[in-house]
């Protein structure tokens, strides 16, 4: 998706599409290979699965890359890591949270989710005007629908 968003600034909109259409591709392989796996179950399961990968990227896996970042002094690299941690984090809680509802819970349908275009926080709620993890107002985070980016 950087890819196509660098070829949209460029103006070629033919290889951003190009782009696009491999990102589809790749996803319906790593679903496709979910499937075959055995790995796609119920819908509380697989908050489960994601609940506890979530959690083991923000406390091992981004902790890890962080510390790297810091001992190498690349302070971008670090500031990925972190603002990575964080949105780890929030969407450990949001999972968790949904995992200890009752599925038939009118709540968890009425939901809307927005996500910040530059750090990938997601919020419940509609966007602020500034993202509370990267605080520049040129952050414009887009609302999510059943298929994605809206």
């Amino acid at each position: 998706m950087a890819f196509a968003r660098k070829a949209d600034e460029e103006g070629l909109t033919k290889v951003a599409k190009l782009f696009r259409a491999a990102v589809e591709a790749e996803a319906l392989h790593a679903s496709n290979h979910l499937q075959v796996m055995g790995e796609v179950r119920s819908t509380k399961g697989n908050v489960g699965a994601t609940l506890a990968g979530e959690t083991s990227e923000c406390d091992k896996m981004h902790l890890g890359c962080l510390n790297t970042a810091k001992v190498e002094s690349n302070q971008q690299a670090a500031w990925t890591f972190d603002v990575a941690s964080m949105v780890e984090q929030i969407h450990a809680k949001v999972f968790s949270e949904v995992a200890e509802q009752p599925e038939n819970n009118e709540e968890l349908r009425q939901v809307d989710y927005y996500v910040c275009t530059i750090c990938g926080n997601t919020l419940e709620v509609a966007a602020p005007e500034r993202c509370p993890i990267w605080r520049p107002p040129k952050a414009k985070p887009f609302k999510v629908d059943q298929c994605g980016r809206l």
